[in-house]
């Protein structure tokens, strides 16, 4: 009876112990979706914005054949590198482009025409834009609500296109924000890239010391010294680059200034090390004795057992680690925000000044108004940085079941 009453109670241990694990796992794969839902959602909502700054239009004269406008063909007109309506192909009886605020409009009345109460507005921005053929006007819309001849441009809302091919981001641009994501996606790529080229060959020499030369007591020295880089934080890294690395590419590449992609790619492969390191050097590790030993015993000496035996069999893991390692260089923030230069501009050398994904979503973030299309386009930026990382994963995921086949 004692014994029945023991296994019942072991199999109701068993029972509540997996209803636990299967309720643990179920509640963190639906907030995983959640968040997922929830970036996606609130990203999307950019694409809902109208060109112009929301509460505003761009009006032009009645006359004017105008029809529409991209959002950088607006901010060079008001920016005034586009001066005539010629280079925008429009034929206007006077060529230049008159560009108008609302603060222009003392400039054209007096303020007793205005009242008090600025009742007369309404009707004046319409007099003024209709007694100027070649004006081009930014105003509030509740200006233009009634009677309003002139007109007003519809602009439509932010493309996808646009957004994904612009080359400009200047988020707080007026009367038209610039949303092009290139040059941080490039800048995101270029550090990466230049991350990972430069931690490779390190990271593989020191796994290959430690899992095929270096004695036990050697190894067990080494493994604690890359575990500890492992638990360093990223502004410590940053840090030290800042204080450091910057200093040291300015002079050596006589630079007007040393933060640079080079600068981050040198700070994101000493963070990327151990990573690779520890992967690399359980796939070296992974190669069975008999293999090594059968090297050996055809005549192959221990650096031709390790070049045409090890590292060919461990190939897949060694590359999972490589892949791991790029997807802690991409999603990095702290320390790329401190050493890159932070410029979001199209970058053609890793010794120029780069904005990454990461860090214009904590630079920006905590300054762009909730709900807003500068507050919508960070999470756009999260959006194609979580792509990114998913695509990582998966990678790493089919590099590993490859491994796991081979092995088998």
């Amino acid at each position: 009876m004692n014994r029945k009453m023991f296994r019942g109670k072991k199999y109701f241990i068993e029972a509540l112990w997996e209803g636990l694990l299967k309720i643990s796992g179920s509640v963190t794969s639906i907030i995983i979706i959640l968040i997922i839902l929830f970036l996606f959602s609130e990203g999307m909502g950019l694409f809902k914005n109208n060109i112009v700054e929301d509460g505003y239009v761009v009006a032009v004269n009645s006359k004017n054949k105008i029809e529409n406008l991209s959002p950088q063909q607006i901010k060079d007109i008001f920016d005034s590198k586009i001066v005539s309506w010629k280079e925008l192909g429009v034929d206007v009886s006077e060529d230049e482009i008159i560009i108008f605020r609302l603060d222009d409009v003392t400039n054209y009345v007096s303020e007793e025409e205005i009242g008090e109460n600025l009742e007369n507005l309404p009707k004046i921005l319409n007099q003024i834009l209709e007694d100027n053929p070649n004006m081009i006007a930014f105003i509030p819309e509740s200006y233009t609500k009634s009677n309003f001849s002139s007109k007003i441009l519809d602009l439509g809302n932010i493309k996808i296109s646009d957004f994904l091919s612009g080359k400009e981001w200047f988020p707080t641009a007026s009367p038209a924000p610039q949303f092009g994501v290139v040059p941080i996606v490039l800048g995101t790529l270029w550090v990466s890239l230049g991350a990972i080229l430069i931690a490779l060959p390190f990271g593989l020499a020191v796994s290959i010391y430690s899992a095929e030369l270096a004695s036990n007591r050697l190894h067990k020295i080494i493994k604690p010294i890359i575990e500890l880089l492992a638990g360093i934080p990223s502004v410590v890294y940053g840090f030290f680059g800042l204080i450091v690395i910057v200093p040291l590419i300015q002079k050596v590449f006589n630079l007007d200034v040393g933060e640079t992609g080079l600068a981050g790619s040198i700070v994101l492969a000493i963070m990327a090390l151990p990573t690779i390191i520890t992967i690399a050097e359980d796939a070296l590790r992974s190669t069975p004795r008999a293999m090594k030993e059968a090297s050996l015993a055809l005549g192959a000496n221990k650096w031709q057992t390790i070049v045409k035996v090890t590292i060919p069999y461990s190939i897949s893991g060694i590359t999972a680690g490589v892949v791991l390692g790029i997807g802690r260089a991409i999603g990095e923030t702290m320390a790329v925000l401190m050493v890159t230069g932070n410029a979001a501009v199209i970058p053609h050398t890793l010794l120029e000044p780069v904005r990454t994904i990461p860090a214009t979503i904590a630079a920006e973030l905590g300054e762009a108004p909730k709900g807003g299309a500068h507050y919508e386009a960070l999470f756009v930026l999260g959006c194609i940085l979580f792509i990114i990382t998913l695509i990582i994963n998966l990678v790493v995921e089919y590099i590993s079941s490859k491994n796991k086949n081979k092995v088998a």
